[in-house]
């Protein structure tokens, strides 16, 4: 993205009786489409700017999502599918996507950032690793060519399995056997002064090492942290020490001005009985309590005057997504528009057919607010 804006994501939240109105929360959504059963993206764009979200990440270049957008002021991610990469190394073929997906739609719709490729660096096709840096490098000089390259930035997002160590974050490290993809994109990075990217999932670690990693740790909740004995940096949460680690990778190659951002977070709300910690409390407390260190405009301890930039996964929950059951329970809405869980968050999703509306206890299990959400 070009830049943060200033669009805010108004919610109350409510833990143990009290109530904390936050307002202001710079926050991203990603909004994924895997399901047969979502509302229309008109009726998303709805949603959304009821909620205040100005920032909404896409995995690709949906043309009825972008035309939905018109004059909405919310600025956008777009992306390259993995399978398209590859042919996106031919410049004119890059110039040729991007006068047809990203042209139309500017300046009425707001295109921020385009991500070519998606965890390349997560699976084992060495092919596909080699073509991501020429691919954003065609995609970079198409916007060049189209003078855009000062409004849209060219990135990638990428999964923590890129780290050949995390801990202490202070220690952070790439494996050695993706330098030569790696160091090339981060010099890239450098050049164009876009973002560094990454999927951080802190359920992931809970999951697969519950009898030794704090549940408190992992969702925000209070704990007595973990100390980076190199730093004597202490961390009261597992994502700030993820981001942590990626910063000290980046500047280990020689890269200190490369900004580190967060394209996906989230916590599912069920799972396969082998999904411990899969639950709607847990996810509630990770994206609540993430939510009230947004607002409040944390940074990391390794960098704490530049606040955390997150974009939550996911907008819905999407019933076509493969894998586990978690996979397809990460929403924090339903497709009706109803909240998964409680954090608060307040949204109309217009009707589909007709105006009226009907009254939904948003926080029904507390007894302390309605929202009212239009449903078809």
């Amino acid at each position: 993205m070009a830049k943060r804006t200033s669009g805010c994501f108004l919610l109350c939240l409510l833990f143990s009786g009290q109530v904390i109105q936050i307002l202001g929360i710079t926050v991203g959504i990603n909004y994924g489409q895997i399901a047969n059963n979502l509302p229309s993206p008109n009726r998303v764009a709805s949603l959304l700017r009821s909620l205040n979200i100005s920032r909404v990440k896409l995995y690709d270049a949906d043309q009825n999502v972008l035309s939905a957008f018109i004059n909405t002021d919310i600025e956008f991610v777009i992306g390259i599918g993995n399978e398209n990469v590859s042919t996106m190394t031919d410049p004119a073929k890059a110039l040729g996507w991007l006068q047809q997906h990203v042209l139309p739609h500017l300046p009425f719709t707001k295109i921020t950032c385009i991500t070519v490729g998606n965890e390349i660096f997560k699976g084992n096709d060495t092919v596909l690793m080699a073509n991501l840096l020429p691919a954003m490098q065609s995609v970079y000089r198409g916007l060049v060519s189209l003078g855009l390259d000062k409004k849209v930035n060219v990135t990638s997002a990428h999964s923590l399995d890129m780290l050949g160590n995390s801990y202490p974050p202070s220690a952070g490290s790439f494996k050695q056997d993706l330098a030569v993809y790696i160091q090339p994109i981060l010099n890239f990075h450098s050049m164009t002064k876009s973002p560094f990217l990454i999927n951080a999932y802190p359920y992931f670690a809970y999951k697969e090492n519950a009898g030794t990693v704090s549940l408190d740790y992992v969702l925000f909740e209070p704990n007595a942290g973990v100390t980076d004995a190199l730093t004597n940096l202490n961390y009261d949460n597992m994502l700030y020490a993820q981001i942590d680690a990626v910063y000290a990778a980046v500047r280990a190659w020689g890269y200190p001005d490369i900004e580190v951002r967060i394209s996906e977070t989230g916590w599912p709300s069920r799972g396969d009985s082998e999904e411990i910690g899969a639950t709607p409390e847990n996810a509630a407390k990770y994206n609540g309590n993430l939510l009230q260190r947004i607002a409040m405009k944390q940074g990391t301890p390794m960098n704490p005057y530049v606040p955390v930039d997150v974009y939550v996964f996911a907008l819905f929950n999407e019933d076509l997504k493969p894998g586990p059951t978690s996979e397809r329970n990460y929403g924090l809405f339903y497709p009706d528009g109803t909240p998964v869980y409680n954090i608060g968050l307040h949204g109309y999703l217009p009707p589909m057919l007709s105006s009226s509306f009907k009254m939904v206890p948003a926080l029904s299990t507390l007894g302390i607010a309605i929202v009212i959400l239009l449903l078809a």
